[in-house]
């Protein structure tokens, strides 16, 4: 009995698409893989740089970015903004932002820094209620880790206009700027150490998502998807042609 192999129209197709799906995501995850190990490196980097006292000169935020940072002023307590449907442990609550006006000399307006002061527990007797929370008054010297934008979630219905106390789903940084009138450094600063005591806020920032090694398997997963659809399609079409021998 001789083997032939039966070609047909249909399952190339079908195999066709399914190898390009399983190269192009596999690409698609090796890229990402290679971003977050680029990611990785320069987080470990900067973490083991020496804090950076920010002045009232404007900085680039890539360069920003995971830097720690140091910086000396007062909170500007008439315009807090809260991120809602932050979860923290297991409980609802929000984030804090609050503008910082840094200290030392600065041409035009003063320069501020957008600051986001730490989480806040919902109140259960009040859930569209702001959680009351305490602003050190005067000159103070607080320590974060930059970063471009707080976490994005899926925004859910219109968001509110930016205004003093409002709650919102998502932030940008010059939204802000805009909305308040400040001139922010082009980065956020999630503050770290402590909290004071009568505060009520909670500091605890995920890391950033550097899981290489999930990209990686991601990226095996498809191309051997890629290359079991082309299997299949040859090891069928071989038994096709058997059967039509026989």
């Amino acid at each position: 009995m001789r083997l032939r192999f039966r070609f047909r129209t249909i399952p190339f197709i079908a195999m066709l698409v399914l190898v390009a799906i399983g190269i192009a995501l596999g690409n698609w995850q090796t890229r990402r893989a290679a971003e977050k190990t680029v990611l990785q490196g320069r987080l470990a980097q900067r973490a083991a740089a020496a804090p950076l006292v920010l002045g009232a000169a404007s900085q680039d935020p890539a360069a920003m970015e995971f830097r720690h940072v140091i910086v000396t002023g007062e909170f500007v307590p008439n315009w807090p903004v809260f991120l809602d449907n932050r979860p923290l442990d297991g409980r609802s609550g929000f984030i804090l932002l609050m503008p910082f006006t840094i200290a030392g000399e600065h041409a035009g307006k003063p320069r501020h820094v957008l600051v986001a002061r730490g989480w806040l527990p919902r109140d259960p007797g009040g859930a569209a209620r702001a959680p009351a929370f305490t602003t050190p008054r005067g000159t103070v010297t607080i320590e974060g880790v930059a970063v471009r934008r707080p976490a994005r979630l899926m925004q859910l219905g219109t968001p509110p206009p930016l205004a003093p106390g409002v709650v919102v789903q998502n932030l940008e940084v010059d939204a802000f700027a805009r909305a308040s009138g400040l001139d922010l450094q082009p980065f956020l600063l999630e503050q770290t150490g402590p909290a004071v005591p009568g505060e009520n806020l909670v500091r605890k920032w995920p890391a950033p998502g550097v899981d290489v090694d999930r990209h990686k398997g991601y990226a095996f997963q498809w191309y051997a998807l890629a290359a079991l659809a082309f299997l299949f399609f040859v090891l069928t079409g071989f038994r096709s042609g058997t059967r039509h021998g026989s």
